[in-house]
């Protein structure tokens, strides 16, 4: 029984072992592209910049066509425009985003 036990340990490893050895040899190449360069180049809209208060992002872009919040504290709202969404820290922009286009 001690020859059986003995071998079963021997092949459990040397199993683990080989599986190691294979994961330890795997890589993969990691691509990273900064947000503001992700998607077409014709999609790049002029859009509310960070620090911009409410009334400057109205007054450049206009009345949105839709709007949500203030949610939470520190209040974040959002403001949606024909192309992307404005979102808001108290009266502060803190960050503006292109609007998902489907591909056809």
């Amino acid at each position: 029984m001690t020859t059986l036990k003995s071998l079963i340990m021997r092949i459990f490893a040397i199993a683990s072992i080989s599986t190691l050895l294979v994961v330890a040899n795997t890589s993969a190449e990691e691509v990273r592209v900064p947000l503001g360069q992700q998607g077409d180049k014709q999609n790049a809209i002029e859009r509310p910049s960070a620090g911009m208060t409410k009334e400057q992002v109205q007054e450049r872009f206009g009345e949105p066509s839709g709007w949500n919040g203030p949610v939470g504290e520190p209040p974040i709202s959002s403001w949606r425009y024909n192309g992307f969404t404005v979102y808001f820290e108290y009266d502060k922009v803190i960050h503006s985003v292109l609007a998902h286009k489907p591909l056809n």
